[in-house]
């Protein structure tokens, strides 16, 4: 009878740690796609049921205000740090291709802006938790800073999403491409709007948040398929 012999497949460490980098890297982009519609819904479900709130009248972030108010705030802050998880897996996902500095760059900036946000309150107004009808005739520090932290927020996702509008589109994926910069445009076009003061600014900039913030979930997604070890 002859002898049997076992062979035994050599892993190097290198390749152990290849692996666990490409599954951290498919956890992160899986935080980043969780992000955008976590965000979506919850501010959505708040706008539907509180009292006196009009989200032709008031922005998303004024739901951080009253008692049922760390709802929002918690919203803000998880949703955030998704985003800061998803923007570590981009940066693996991208790596020596275009657009591999500067959108995860951005897409941490926009997670650390939407946790800021969070953490600072926006003052209510016109007619929201108790206030008087029509815009406050004061602005806290508060406030002031949640207003830099979410502009800062929502600019650098609107440059993320061109910056992955470019990627996109050297990849020949023009779907994606056009997504990402149509995204981006609905967020910089609510931005316009609402800083406009113009009637509907605060639905302009929710309709735009969100786009931008699904897309962004949505790239998450579509590019953790493509990590490998």
């Amino acid at each position: 009878m002859p002898a049997m012999t076992l062979t035994t497949t050599a892993v190097s460490p290198a390749g152990v740690a290849a692996a666990l980098s490409g599954r951290r890297a498919r956890a992160q982009l899986a935080a980043g796609a969780a992000a955008g519609p976590l965000w979506a819904v919850v501010s959505l479900a708040q706008a539907a049921v509180r009292d006196g709130y009009d989200i032709t009248r008031h922005p998303l972030s004024m739901l951080a205000n009253g008692s049922p108010g760390w709802i929002q705030t918690t919203n803000f802050v998880v949703a955030g740090l998704l985003s800061v998880a998803g923007a570590a897996g981009l940066r693996r996902a991208l790596r020596g291709r275009p657009g591999g500095t500067w959108a995860p760059v951005l897409l941490l900036v926009h997670g650390v802006g939407m946790v800021l946000a969070g953490v600072f309150t926006v003052d209510p107004g016109d007619g929201f938790a108790g206030t008087p009808a029509g815009a406050p005739q004061t602005i806290s520090a508060e406030s002031a800073a949640h207003l830099a932290a979410g502009s800062l927020s929502f600019l650098a996702l609107i440059a993320g999403l061109w910056v992955l509008g470019r990627y996109f589109s050297r990849a020949g994926e023009r779907g994606f491409a056009m997504g990402c910069r149509t995204a981006g445009t609905a967020l910089l076009l609510g931005n316009v709007w609402a800083m406009s003061g113009s009637a509907g600014g605060s639905l302009a900039i929710a309709v735009g948040g969100i786009v931008a913030m699904v897309w962004a979930s949505v790239i998450a997604g579509r590019l953790s398929r493509g990590v490998t070890a």
